[in-house]
């Protein structure tokens, strides 16, 4: 297991994604192995079970009972003198009584044989186990570094041997990629909502397609600041679904209402474009400058501050800047698309029509 263990925590500091994986487990510590020779026992006598109790008092220590002395309670602890037990070979001097009420030295019985192995065995779900620690690299999730590992374990780890996971590392990799799935619900939330307000199914989509440019926006600057894409950055990134399309719904909302006053989806779309650019920069760019302390802070859980700041702040100026350009034009093309069907429509029921 030491091999394999080694092997293992070296190739996974060649990867990028991980930084300082290291392994407690260590086979080198000396140490003795007891051998009771049960048939030459039994004949003296002594159980094995009895003689391994009696060395674990003798050589380790028992609690007995208590007593009250000046008003204080003291533990009574039985062990067998230091000077019984100051060297290995001490146990072959020790005797232990058998059923026959005689004392019978352990040398009798028992050899010591010197080894070496792991100062503790660690078990986990049952199986003999050495625990491997790490962190990711600058610039990289946690997802990338589990993504990494399980690439590793998979080219590495011989038959017989395999992995788990441990800690919070446990809950994000039985959670998969449920951030995702998360992210496409609230979108789709979204476009039910405003295809039930606009009564299109088209219309919605000027909404939904110009939320990308502020999640491009909130990983780039988490790439500038050289922070990963962690809880914190998605959270970020659905609080800016509803940022965002509220902006793309203020110039949506307006062109609607000129287009159907008369004017043309482009005169419709460039009007909202121009009235609505005043109100939505004034409300990005406070929101931005609130922003600004999360995205500085200092201190204890200053990285959580400074991701869900960056996110935001990135997707927001990204969002913002891009937005009153994409939003009227992404508008323009779904009005249209709209208008050419109900006339494609209209046109067909004229069609089916006659004059009596």
């Amino acid at each position: 297991m030491q091999t394999v263990a080694n092997n293992f925590v070296e190739q996974l500091n060649k990867r990028p994604e991980i930084s300082n994986a290291f392994s407690t487990f260590n086979v080198n510590f000396p140490q003795f192995l007891l051998h009771i020779d049960t048939d030459k026992a039994a004949q003296e006598g002594v159980a094995a079970e009895n003689a391994m109790s009696t060395l674990q008092t003798l050589i380790g220590s028992e609690y007995a009972t208590n007593f009250i002395r000046f008003g204080q309670m003291y533990k009574v602890m039985v062990q067998a003198s230091p000077e019984y037990r100051a060297q290995p070979n001490d146990l072959m001097k020790l005797y232990i009584k058998n059923d026959r009420n005689e004392m019978i030295p352990f040398s009798s019985f028992l050899t010591i044989e010197k080894i070496y192995g792991s100062e503790q065995i660690t078990r986990y779900n049952m199986y003999t186990s050495a625990m491997i620690n790490g962190q990711p690299a600058k610039g990289f999730s946690s997802g990338q570094t589990i993504a990494a590992i399980k690439e590793v374990a998979a080219q590495t780890l011989p038959k017989g041997f395999g992995y788990d996971w441990a800690g919070a590392s446990r809950d994000q990799a039985n959670a998969g990629n449920q951030a995702i799935y998360i992210f496409v619900i609230c979108l789709l939330f979204v476009y039910l909502l405003l295809a039930a307000q606009y009564e299109s199914f088209l219309m919605p989509l000027a909404v939904i397609l110009s939320l990308p440019i502020g999640v491009f926006g909130a990983l780039f600057l988490l790439f500038v600041m050289g922070l990963e894409n962690n809880i914190y950055a998605q959270i970020a990134m659905i609080m800016l679904i509803g940022i965002l399309g509220k902006n793309a719904i203020l110039i949506i909302e307006y062109a609607a209402l000129k287009h159907r006053q008369g004017k043309s989806p482009f005169d419709a779309a460039v009007e909202a474009a121009v009235l609505r650019l005043r109100p939505i920069l004034m409300t990005s760019f406070a929101f931005i400058a609130g922003l600004l302390p999360l995205m500085f802070a200092s201190g204890a859980g200053k990285i959580g501050n400074n991701t869900i700041g960056a996110a935001a702040s990135g997707g927001m100026i990204f969002g913002t800047i891009f937005g009153v350009i994409v939003i009227p034009g992404l508008y323009f093309i779904f009005a249209t698309m709209t208008e050419n069907k109900n006339h494609t429509g209209k046109k067909e029921e004229l069609a089916l029509t006659e004059t009596l």
